[in-house]
């Protein structure tokens, strides 16, 4: 019988462990044996649990454990998870995850020490949660240059705009909708100001481009600022408003890699993509444009990627499976400033001001005094200055970018 730990028992956690348990029979198919779980690492109490006898507040009962080969590391954060995985790794254990903040931030440190046990570290459910998008680009995907990698990457900000475009809700109070529902944490922070999906952006490119990608260096901005106004707007453009984390390769290796709210026209496929359900675009200079989408969270998503990783580790127990990155040194993130998008403005004053200052392609006035610009493609530096100017000549109430 194959032993396993699992670290933390929240949402994820607890879904492990019912994974585990609901699918034992197809498990022990897979894995050619059964596969037990062993030991379920919380300070907590849950000694009422029909397998409360499992669990233990020491991580180094796990660590020194010989008969526990995998670990599922689902705790979150970097400070014990990082610890943890850590000496799981160095202690010859194969370690699978779901926190994405770890793999953005400290993946490389982890892969390598991977490398050098003859272990492994896996990630599957750290972008998607249980859309399968890792497993595809380092497999089905692997004979491909990767040029573009477009998405909506996190759940909850899709949530609130879907309420704000089809039933006239606020922001504020469409985020008071999705903590109701369960969708967004009482602190939504890291949701609604872009910091998961540039975690998640940067794991993708790292995968996609070979060097780390640090997510303190990738441009970000959420959704905080977007209005209704802004939603009527993109409503008379042709477009809906969607928060997308983005990498685009450029031909001299580099790339761009940002997160930001944008126009998306409404033929474009992830248009339709609503409610919590994500969506990844992914174009390969031999495949061209393929695209993963469902829900990118929830409890027995999650938890299918994560038992699905750990799966994998006891399949290709002493044969390592080849996932790395750089540390960063090739510098491959290029400055945002000179990536080229069109722009959607929103603008009240003079219409004459609006069209010397900016290259507008399209002009509507909704109302007396407020403008509705679409602009031709221009580099970011370009634009900050352009809108600069013109806030000195009118109140620019809103500029995103136009997918």
């Amino acid at each position: 019988m194959i032993k396993a730990a699992i670290l933390g028992h929240g949402t994820v956690g607890s879904g492990v462990y019912e994974v585990f348990e609901m699918n034992a029979d197809k498990i022990a198919c897979v894995a050619g044996e059964p596969v037990e779980i062993k030991y379920v690492l919380d300070l907590r109490d849950f000694s009422s649990l029909s397998y409360g006898h499992k669990f233990v507040s020491d991580f180094a009962v796990i660590e020194n454990d010989p008969e526990v080969t995998v670990v599922a590391e689902v705790m979150g954060g970097v400070g014990a998870a990082y610890e943890f995985t850590r000496r799981c790794l160095l202690a010859g254990k194969s370690v699978c995850t779901s926190n994405k903040e770890l793999v953005a931030t400290r993946g490389d440190e982890l892969l390598k020490i991977a490398e050098e046990k003859g272990v492994n570290y896996m990630f599957e459910a750290s972008v998607g949660g249980g859309i399968p998008i890792i497993r595809p680009m380092l497999r089905c995907l692997a004979a491909n240059e990767f040029n573009e990698i477009c998405g909506i990457l996190n759940g909850t900000t899709n949530y609130i705009l879907t309420q704000m475009i089809h039933n006239g809700v606020t922001f504020a109070d469409a985020l008071r909708q999705a903590q109701l529902s369960g969708y967004a944490e009482k602190d939504p922070t890291a949701d609604i100001e872009g910091h998961d999906a540039c975690r998640k952006i940067c794991i993708l490119s790292n995968l996609a481009f070979g060097d780390k990608f640090d997510p303190d260096q990738v441009s970000c901005e959420g959704i905080s600022g977007v209005t209704l106004e802004d939603v009527a707007s993109a409503e008379k453009l042709g477009c809906v408003i969607k928060l997308i984390g983005r990498a685009v390769r450029n031909e001299d290796g580099t790339a761009y890699a940002y997160v930001a709210p944008h126009l998306i026209p409404k033929e474009n496929l992830l248009a339709s993509v609503e409610d919590v359900f994500n969506a990844i675009m992914i174009n390969g200079n031999a495949t061209g444009d393929v695209m993963f989408y469902g829900k990118g969270a929830g409890k027995l998503a999650t938890a299918s990627a994560v038992a699905a990783d750990m799966l994998d580790c006891i399949e290709h127990a002493g044969h390592r499976l080849r996932i790395s990155w750089g540390n960063g040194s090739k510098n491959l993130l290029r400055p945002i400033d000179t990536l080229q998008s069109a722009w959607y403005v929103r603008f009240r004053g003079d219409r004459k001001t609006i069209e010397a200052m900016l290259p507008v392609e399209s002009l509507a006035e909704p109302t007396e005094g407020m403008l509705i610009a679409r602009t031709s493609k221009l580099p970011t530096v370009d634009m900050e200055k352009k809108i600069a100017r013109l806030g000195e000549c009118g109140e620019v109430c809103a500029a995103m970018r136009i997918l």
